[in-house]
């Protein structure tokens, strides 16, 4: 394949990158017609929710009460430039509205102007109940991954989001 990444190939975006609003478009055109999809893949289960959630957010399990077909792993390295390309789809299926979105957001904490632009272009989603349910979900899966060692600079962005959100101390890990 012949396009540009968006960054260097990495999940986590480090530094400031200028994508232009019709590469916003497309991701969010992308996204929505993604959602379309019928499809009985489970890519994010309650069961997941009810075991860990405590363990990496302090907090309780929420339900997951409204679900929609999304990528599952959508981050900087799964992303390209001009065409928008998105990459990785073994993980797709069925997982929380606001899951995506809440990767993405969360892969951007260390570049503000980034997170601005997810917040500002789908506050559609963060900004509803089941639209946080999937960015916790997103932040307690992330946190995991943590746990194990991937992204140690991004875990004190991450649980201080997480944090942020929830209002409760994350555990340590």
């Amino acid at each position: 394949m012949s396009v540009q990444p968006a960054t260097s190939g990495t999940p986590a975006l480090d530094q400031n990158i200028a994508l232009p609003d019709a590469w916003w478009s497309e991701l969010k055109s992308a996204l929505g017609t993604l959602a379309t999809v019928p499809t009985d893949r489970e890519s994010v289960r309650q069961n997941w929710v009810d075991r860990n959630f405590r363990r990496f957010l302090g907090m309780d399990p929420v339900l997951i009460r409204e679900t929609t077909t999304g990528h599952a792993d959508l981050h900087w390295a799964n992303l390209t430039r001009a065409p928008l390309v998105i990459l990785d789809w073994e993980n797709w299926g069925r997982l929380p509205v606001g899951y995506d979105l809440g990767l993405l957001h969360a892969y951007s904490l260390a570049v503000p102007a980034t997170v601005a632009r997810i917040r500002r272009e789908f506050a559609h989603v963060p900004d509803t109940d089941a639209g946080r349910i999937g960015e916790l979900v997103a932040l307690a899966q992330l946190l995991q991954a943590c746990s194990r060692g991937v992204h140690p600079t991004f875990a004190p962005l991450i649980a201080r989001w997480a944090q942020e959100l929830t209002h409760t101390p994350v555990p340590p890990p």
